[in-house]
């Protein structure tokens, strides 16, 4: 499945405008279902439950459905979060359906099985030609922006296309021979999100991230460990999340 994913990397895009003649069919829309099931915690003792509802029953402004994702407010939620919910957004692209991380709306419903709103993905049908042809088209940092150290290109240009609230980039990566240190930069900004809230997006983005490089380096056939940090958010210019050790 990673695999299948890694091609997505390719062709996923924020898609904000919809057609009201298509539309998800109920074969897609089981699919859907099924995905959600096998999705891959970050952490797996942290209780999360999605559901589907039609986009009116949100202050989402686009989409035809839009996909909320509920969780327990523990240690890395926002994390885990983004880890799992980046999985379906990968997967949305296979199936020609077209999604766009949505931040300021809020679902009618703000808990779900005793657990809190988080975040949601807007999704709609789209068409082939609607999606990225190529990583060219991708508007983000150059690597040695995000990057620090020497690392496989084939890794470092291609995790740079990771998706983040307001395109912050939050990520800071730093290498060393089989190691790789991921950070939050905390001075990263957004021209459209409010700084106050861009704390919060934020962590959901770090898990993205993390989910992007993994599907990367089990592409290029790198086994590796991954160990998630315990450091707390202090007030600090640049935040541990997560290191990587890459296994000869």
């Amino acid at each position: 499945m990673m695999d299948k994913f890694y091609d997505m990397i390719f062709k996923r895009k924020s898609i904000r405008k919809f057609d009201d003649a298509l539309s998800i069919s109920e074969e897609e829309m089981e699919l859907i279902r099924q995905q959600i099931k096998a999705l891959v915690p970050l952490e797996k003792d942290i209780r999360v439950s999605f559901k589907i509802v039609k986009r009116e029953e949100t202050g989402a402004r686009f989409g035809e459905y839009c996909l909320l994702l509920y969780s327990e407010q523990k240690p890395r939620y926002l994390l885990n979060a983004g880890y799992m919910l980046e999985q379906m957004d990968l997967f949305f692209a296979s199936l020609d359906i077209g999604a766009c991380w949505v931040e300021m709306a809020k679902p009618e419903k703000q808990q779900n099985d005793g657990l809190e709103y988080v975040i949601m993905l807007a999704i709609g049908k789209s068409r082939p030609e609607d999606f990225r042809k190529d990583l060219s088209e991708c508007k983000r940092k150059d690597s040695s922006m995000i990057w620090q150290g020497e690392f496989d290109a084939g890794v470092t240009d291609v995790v740079r296309c990771a998706p983040s609230a307001g395109n912050s980039q939050p990520w800071q990566v730093v290498s060393s021979d089989h190691d790789i240190k991921i950070y939050r930069d905390t001075s990263a900004r957004s021209f459209i999100m409010p700084k106050k809230r861009l704390h919060y997006f934020n962590g959901i983005d770090m898990g993205i991230f993390l989910y992007f490089l993994e599907v990367v380096l089990k592409h290029r056939q790198m086994a590796f460990t991954r160990k998630l940090s315990d450091k707390s958010d202090a007030d600090t210019e640049k935040i541990a999340v997560a290191e990587y050790h890459i296994l000869q």
